[in-house]
């Protein structure tokens, strides 16, 4: 990508937050933030990335300096996050390398729930303003009408499109979830393939911090529980992984999930998919989900009592 596509904005940028200009481009991605992997012309290369300015960034990105200074496999921000118009900016060390880990077996979802109970030690005793609301995949909890989070180019759709099935699976997920009178903690709520790298067996590097929630522990385990293995569009993993890594988690942090939050754990479990479901079917991008929603919800619901 050439220098002179970038944002406007972001050259100048640089040059006041890390003392210098690019000269290249590393690569750039462009989903709900955009990421820029530049050089600098002292020959850093760091990572820049912009976000709509919803009030959350500036603790997703605290907590991940804190994290990066206690030896956490994540980059370290170099900038706090900064405010340029109607964005969020911050800029990261560029920490490239590792590995995919593919598969949703049980085994690797062991693998991930190690991971996950580590991550959720490291931020159980940190003190971070609440990243609210939710990212959307995770916002049960909104106080919209209706049953999804309101997202206007969604919203305005027909949303006959979306199968009654999701629609019933989204609608007692989320009953549940919000009968839920849980405590609330900080964690990772986009906890997918796509989003680590491995070398071997260990974990090299946990990426989107700007994903952060706050919402019950179990409810986060049990969303990271349904969607580890995603490495594109949504699905669910076999039934049994999820529950290998909901009792994998338990086991490393020492503590059972009461009945109640083996139920919210299994709701959240779902509501990720559903919503990805819905998503597609109103964007009328090819169906990847659904089969998966559609043969599980049954079971996964039984277990969340609803």
């Amino acid at each position: 990508m050439p220098l002179d596509d970038l944002l406007d904005w972001l050259p100048a940028w640089c040059v006041n937050q890390l003392g210098d200009e690019p000269v290249s481009v590393l690569f750039e991605q462009r989903s709900i933030s955009a990421v820029f992997g530049l050089r600098l012309a002292d020959g850093r290369d760091v990572v820049v990335k912009a976000r709509e300015d919803d009030g959350r960034a500036a603790s997703c990105v605290a907590a991940q300096a804190r994290l990066a200074e206690r030896g956490f496999p994540c980059a370290r921000p170099l900038t706090p996050a900064v405010g340029v118009d109607a964005l969020a900016v911050h800029a990261e060390e560029y920490r490239p390398g590792g590995e995919l880990l593919r598969g949703d077996s049980p085994e690797v979802a062991v693998r991930y729930a190690a991971v996950f109970a580590r991550l959720m030690a490291e931020l159980a005793d940190m003190t971070v303003a609440p990243p609210v609301p939710s990212p959307r995949w995770v916002r049960w909890d909104h106080t919209d009408s209706g049953l999804w989070p309101a997202i206007g180019f969604l919203d305005q759709r027909d949303q006959s499109a979306v199968p009654a099935y999701v629609v019933d699976t989204a609608a007692r997920a989320r009953e549940r979830l919000l009968a839920a009178d849980l405590p609330r903690v900080l964690g990772h709520a986009d906890f997918e393939a796509q989003n680590l790298r491995w070398h071997d067996s260990h974990v090299w590097a946990v990426h989107d911090w700007d994903s952060l929630a706050w919402q019950p522990e179990a409810a986060l385990v049990g969303a990271a529980s349904g969607v580890f293995p995603k490495t594109g569009p949504a699905t669910l993993p076999p039934i049994e992984s999820s529950e290998a890594f909901l009792v994998a988690y338990q086991d490393l942090r020492g503590r059972r999930f009461t009945a109640e939050e083996q139920e919210i754990a299994w709701a959240a479990s779902l509501w990720p998919a559903a919503h990805d479901v819905r998503w597609e079917a109103l964007l009328g991008d090819p169906p990847v989900s659904g089969d998966a929603v559609r043969a599980q919800a049954a079971e996964r619901l039984r277990r969340a009592n609803t």
